[in-house]
Parts: structure tokens; sequence; C-alpha cells
């Protein structure tokens, strides 16, 4: 667990500086791409289901935050996707390099799907519009691209901790 406590902060720290000065400005269509969502599919996809939901659940609580919604939606949405990553990825033999992309395209729409609609619960309608299936394909696309290295910033991140 030593290795969880010095690793994930700088990682978790340059996601968020990529986040911020990178991406912010790199906009599809007024949608950006969200880089703590894809560190927390990549936490699920390397740390199993529990500790991919812990470390998701940390990066949520970051992501929250930074934007106007109730505290712990992004930690609560990000550590539900995570599990779900980590518990698909436990049944597959990963011996294709594109599963990884795909698996991080599914995840990050998953992601941005339940952050509105469990926003929407929480009283945030604002966030279930017409532009959702924008926002969740443009957000999964890019983070496809991005999910190889991201994978390795979280194995770096991950790497001695207890499984």
């Amino acid at each position: 667990m030593t290795g969880l406590r010095f690793r994930l902060p700088p990682a978790l720290l340059l996601v968020l500086v990529l986040q911020s000065v990178a991406l912010q400005d790199l906009r599809v269509r007024d949608v950006h791409p969200d880089a703590l969502l894809l560190f927390a599919v990549a936490a699920g996809i390397v740390a199993g289901a529990e500790l991919g939901a812990l470390v998701a659940f940390a990066t949520g609580l970051v992501a929250d935050l930074f934007v106007q919604t109730p505290m712990g939606l992004s930690a609560l949405a990000f550590a539900l996707v995570a599990f779900a990553v980590g518990t698909v990825q436990a049944g597959l033999i990963r011996a294709a390099w594109w599963i990884t992309p795909l698996t991080a395209f599914v995840g990050s729409a998953l992601g941005v799907v339940l952050f509105a609609l469990i926003g929407a619960v929480l009283g945030q309608d604002h966030l279930v519009t017409d532009r959702l299936p924008l926002i969740a394909l443009v957000v999964a696309l890019t983070n496809a691209v991005l999910s190889l290295p991201a994978v390795r910033l979280a194995s770096w991140a991950l790497a001695e901790a207890d499984r």
C-alpha cells in the first residue's frame, strides 16, 4: 500500500494539470475530453473492481472540486464505472491491443451518462439534455484515443498496491 500512497497523488495531479491546461481547450462541438474520468476508468482496468472503484472515488472527489454540481456526484459516477470496468476486465483476456481503448470508450460513455442521470435524480435537471449523446460520444472517443497512456500512468501509480 505504500506505493499507492506515494504514487497516486502525483499521478492525480498530473491528470488534473493535463485536464485544466491542455484538454480544456481541446473542444469538439464545445465538448472537451474528461481526463479525470479516463483515469478512473484506467484504474478499473488496472486495479480491478474494488481498488479501481476506490481510486475512482478519490479521482471523482478531485473532479467535484471543479464542477458546479453536488459534491460527490462525480465521485459516485466514477466509482460505479470503475467497479463495472474492473468487473468486466477480470473476465477478459487482454490479448489484443484494442481491448483497452474499447473498454475506455464504453466506460467513458457510461460515466458521462451516469453522471447526468444521477445528477438528474439529485435535482440537476440541466444535465440531461439533447446534447448528452454528443457529449458522451466526444468524451468516449477522445478518452479511447488517450486510453493507452492513461493505463500506463494508472499502472505506475497503482504498481505496488495490495489487491
